[in-house]
């Protein structure tokens, strides 16, 4: 979805979509959509600057960092982002932290598709479970632990120190 500056009115665009996106097109490869993207967007001119403050829900199936099960993962996020035109950066030789922040249009346009696709990644955990109890998996057996303990003796030693606990031993 395309959003034409100069058309945007004086007192804003609000507009509610939903977006359909393709779930390679996500940086969590094992997420698949369980519904298209809700997106509840404001969009503000004011001179050259773009005001856009949004929010995105959705409902994905996320495969759990410990323990592989597949589990019901929901985003609700918002974003609060100003776009600048691309002609008023000024090309320097080395970048500043405040140059790092800022975000541009070109041609008079920004794409809202895009903008929410980022949105919509950004939001995802570093590191997905099921839930912050998860135990995971048995490293002896593969026995996933949630669903029911096993009787396997595991060495917690790091074999680096082992030969520190024969001397602490002896």
């Amino acid at each position: 979805m395309i959003i034409d500056i100069q058309k945007i009115p004086v007192k804003g665009l609000k507009i509610v979509e939903d977006f359909n996106f393709a779930s390679k097109q996500l940086v969590e490869e094992d997420a698949v959509f369980l519904e298209p993207v809700h997106a509840e967007i404001e969009i503000k001119k004011i001179q050259s600057k773009i005001k856009i403050k949004g929010r995105i829900f959705t409902k994905l199936n996320l495969i759990c960092g410990r323990c592989l099960s597949p589990f019901l993962y929901k985003i609700d996020s918002s974003f609060d982002l100003v776009f600048l035109p691309i002609e008023s950066f000024e090309l320097k030789e080395e970048l500043e932290t405040e140059d790092l922040e800022k975000l541009f249009y070109s041609n008079e346009e920004i794409n809202l598709s895009e903008i929410v696709l980022e949105q919509l990644n950004l939001s995802f955990p570093l590191k997905p479970l099921c839930s912050d109890e998860c135990a995971g998996l048995c490293p002896v057996c593969g026995q996933r632990l949630k669903d029911k303990k096993c009787n396997c003796e595991i060495d917690r030693v790091d074999p680096r120190l082992k030969q520190l606990n024969l001397f602490k031993k002896g």
